[in-house]
């Protein structure tokens, strides 16, 4: 790593949308801190990386903890001096409306895909402000723009990332700090299977459904997300800023 290196904060990165977007930073020359809750996972991605030629550090823990927010930006900053890009990927989602929506699904759900997005982006601003700048991008979701069956807490929570992003990038732009939302249909990733098994479903049969509901006919693969986040961050899309891009396959255009 030198002193021109970028560094970049994934959260959420022991699978999935998260592990790629790891990835694409990491082939884009970046030093990645991979966050994530399973060690085993996180380590492995972080090994993963360094193999490929990237310079990576895993960090381990649950961002549900608030404290824990600021603890991951302390350890970028301590590891690699510096913060340029933070992503903030992790989340969770219970299948249930609100009837069946329990307080702790409530308190959980926005704990991680809300709460957590707003303490890392607080915390995270003196050294995306130290760094001359840099870029946020926020994993909302579809469903962040429109509603979702069965998912009252997700949506409120997704709902409200993408209107803190357009804030944050009000506040920020004097400051050369970018802040857009990424707002994924549906994905192929463990969260698609969990989801699947939860309904005592073949998860094949449960893609091949969803699929059905995108204007393209299939569901994304994380590494489409990943694309579009890795140019998000980079100086190619310094013109945009407070933005809420939709990669869906078409479902949210009409």
């Amino acid at each position: 790593m030198t002193n021109e290196t970028k560094v970049a904060l994934v959260t959420g990165a022991s699978s999935g949308i998260g592990a790629a977007i790891a990835r694409e930073l990491g082939r884009a020359g970046y030093a990645v801190m991979a966050a994530g809750r399973s060690e085993a996972r996180t380590r492995a991605l972080a090994d993963e990386l360094a193999h490929a030629g990237a310079t990576a550090e895993p960090w381990v823990g649950d961002l549900a903890d608030r404290a824990l927010c600021a603890n991951v930006i302390a350890a970028t900053a301590e590891r690699f001096g510096r913060l340029d890009v933070l992503v903030n990927n992790a989340g969770i989602y219970h299948v249930a409306s609100a009837e069946e929506t329990t307080d702790a699904m409530w308190d959980d759900t926005l704990a991680v895909n809300l709460s957590a997005v707003f303490f890392l982006c607080r915390a995270a601003l003196p050294l995306l402000r130290q760094s001359g700048g840099g870029a946020i991008v926020n994993i909302a979701s579809d469903w962040g723009l429109v509603g979702g069956r069965k998912a009252a807490a997700y949506c409120a929570s997704k709902g409200a990332v993408v209107i803190m992003t357009k804030s944050l990038a009000l506040d920020h732009a004097h400051e050369n700090i970018r802040v857009n939302a990424v707002c994924p249909g549906p994905v192929d990733t463990p969260m698609l299977a969990d989801e699947a098994h939860l309904q005592g479903r073949d998860a094949a049969a449960v893609r091949a459904e969803i699929a059905a509901t995108t204007a393209l006919g299939r569901v994304a693969r994380p590494e489409e997300v990943a694309a579009l986040v890795a140019y998000l961050a980079s100086d190619r899309a310094g013109f945009i800023t407070g933005a809420a891009v939709s990669i869906d396959g078409g479902s949210t255009a009409g």
